[in-house]
């Protein structure tokens, strides 16, 4: 396969710099985009001085920015890997004015990704979404309470935004499969990382107290298997546009998850927030 041209988020720590490193490895062209300047100039280091782009997406204004660099400097994109995302702590606000778990896990890389439509189009793009499990564990959906602002606690507006990221994966396959886009997400699996480091919930303690971290997670390098995958396999042949994926096998997720409406509904919820105007 021809060497592609990758823009990865998430990518200074966890699965988001392993992937790069295996991709870089594989001779792809890598763009890295993340929230610690630092971190990310490091992995950006490892492999080959890649390029790369802070970005945090608690900040929309930064999204934006990020989108109009990405398109005024790379004319093809081949694979967007929306891997950015985390469970906070209590409910706060941005200062966009958004519940930070939805924002981060959700309207952030749905901003990205369809400000930057233009090139995935014409590039034939694969774009994948880094979900979760916890969509089916955690998620209650209400798309009446995108912020979470009713009963909120940390893992369910965790487990919505992951959701979020299914319905979204699922909407964009059905509104722009015709024009190129391949979309599809997965689960890394429960992987030993940064993930959940700003939070004081449980999910801290199962990612970051060494004896349980080593019974019940995985590698970094094994968590990234899947997003290597998808990002290097031929869509409609090696993997089904619009699925989501657990241990490279289509997967179902929770009923929810599969709600062609509530997807629908996702998208129209999301644009009008943002003040977009998509087909």
């Amino acid at each position: 396969m021809t060497n592609r041209t990758i823009v990865l988020t998430g990518a200074s720590d966890g699965i988001g710099a392993a992937a790069a490193r295996q991709l870089h490895a594989q001779g792809h062209n890598l763009v890295l985009v993340g929230r610690s300047p630092a971190k990310t100039a490091e992995v950006a280091r490892a492999i080959g001085n890649a390029p790369y782009h802070v970005a945090d997406f608690a900040d929309l204004a930064q999204v934006r920015e990020l989108a109009a660099t990405l398109q005024a400097r790379y004319p093809r994109i081949d694979v967007l890997a929306n891997n950015a995302g985390g469970i906070m702590g209590e409910r706060t606000l941005t200062g966009d004015g958004f519940e930070k778990t939805f924002q981060v896990n959700h309207l952030a890389p749905f901003l990205l990704t369809t400000l930057l439509l233009p090139i995935l189009t014409a590039s034939n793009a694969v774009v994948i979404q880094t979900a979760s499990a916890a969509a089916a564990m955690y998620g209650r959906f209400d798309v009446d309470d995108l912020q979470n602002a009713n009963d909120y606690r940390p893992e369910k507006a965790y487990g919505n935004g992951k959701l979020a990221n299914i319905l979204f994966t699922r909407e964009l396959d059905r509104r722009y499969r015709d024009q190129g886009i391949s979309a599809v997400a997965f689960h890394p699996g429960v992987v030993r990382s940064s993930f959940a480091s700003d939070t004081t919930h449980f999910m801290r303690y199962l990612y970051h107290t060494p004896l349980v971290k080593n019974l019940f997670t995985i590698s970094a390098d094994k968590g990234a298997d899947q997003l290597v995958w998808l990002a290097t396999t031929a869509p409609g042949t090696d993997w089904q546009r619009g699925a989501y994926y657990e241990k490279r096998k289509p997967a179902a997720s929770s009923d929810q998850a599969r709600d062609p409406a509530l997807a629908r509904q996702l998208w129209d919820h999301s644009t009008a927030l943002l003040a977009l105007s998509t087909p």
